[in-house]
């Protein structure tokens, strides 16, 4: 492959490249590490069950290799064609990736979900498995300690290494840790690309995201967004102008249509308002957003649905 402009010139027998899955349970921090690694807003997050539902290729360039970050959904016990889908997606990836980090908050002590992944990590056997404490900066010393142990006495893991997304603290370390795990390899992207997410896929998230802060229980696994067109303006003296985007939010049930929208559209308003000040910092312009509402009967058991959702 040939470099880039800026690309470094190190010496290409020094260089490694490949890929690596974060897994965990809900809520460990999966998402924020990817993001934090490759320093900038690769997937969204939030504290709901399954908010990631692609395999998310984040990049991590350095002078002397790449990290590819692929984040996926969490491994879970399936309920729904959707939840199937996702499963099957995960173990797709991890039969290809080089490393993968198994990763456990450290406020929180190990519980069954934590173990039925870590014995999934045995279907595995080609990936290096690295052990990653996330949110230390949310726990006590004593805490830490006591939750390494836990940790190295599941397995026999190539590292195990504590972190912080949020303060940074040992990310340079990780970082280190898992390119030394890599195979020599010359860069798999161009310089200074972050992801391979198309933009529209990108713009659909945050708006999915938006939607998901403050959603009722039953909502979050409902919720699905597409961008369904998009619209230049003309701007003055040649410069872009404002740019439309219309886009869908999906549900189930005609109730969750009411709950997404809100007493006079106020809730809608609220996501449209989140989404677009994510979407303008994403694309470096002004952007005008339409949100509709739409019901998609059962789409998480119906595969045509599915397929009209990108899944």
């Amino acid at each position: 492959m040939e470099r880039a402009a800026g690309e470094s010139t190190s010496d290409p027998d020094d260089f490694r490249a490949g890929f690596v899955s974060f897994v965990g349970r809900p809520n460990v921090g999966k998402s924020t590490l990817t993001n934090a690694l490759v320093g900038e807003k690769i997937a969204i997050t939030s504290p709901k069950p399954q908010t990631t539902r692609r395999a998310i290729r984040g990049i991590v360039h350095r002078p002397d290799g790449q990290l590819i970050i692929v984040d996926t959904p969490g491994i879970h016990r399936p309920r729904t064609l959707l939840g199937e889908r996702l499963n099957a997606l995960v173990e797709a990836t991890l039969g290809d990736v080089d490393v993968i980090g198994f990763c456990v908050p450290a406020n929180e002590k190990l519980g069954p979900g934590d173990r039925f992944i870590n014995e999934r990590l045995d279907d595995f056997p080609r990936a290096r498995k690295v052990a990653i404490l996330t949110k230390v900066d949310e726990a006590s010393k004593g805490e830490i300690i006591d939750q390494l142990t836990r940790l190295g006495a599941l397995r026999e893991w190539d590292a195990v290494v504590p972190i912080s997304s949020v303060t940074r603290e040992q990310l340079d370390v990780l970082s280190d840790l898992l390119l030394g795990l890599m195979p020599a390899s010359p860069p798999l992207y161009e310089d200074r690309q972050t992801t391979d997410e198309g933009e529209d896929d990108r713009i659909a998230e945050l708006i999915r995201e938006a939607a998901l802060e403050g959603a009722r229980e039953e909502l979050p696994h409902s919720l699905a967004a597409t961008v369904d067109d998009r619209e230049e303006r003309e701007g003055e003296d040649g410069r872009p102008g404002l740019l439309e985007i219309y886009a869908s939010i999906y549900v189930e049930r005609d109730s969750q249509k009411g709950i997404v929208i809100g007493k006079g559209g106020a809730r809608l308003r609220e996501v449209g308002e989140r989404s677009r000040r994510e979407i303008e910092a994403l694309l470096g312009r002004r952007v005008y957003l339409s949100l509709r509402v739409k019901v998609l009967k059962e789409w998480q058991r119906d595969p045509k649905a599915l397929g009209r959702l990108g899944f």
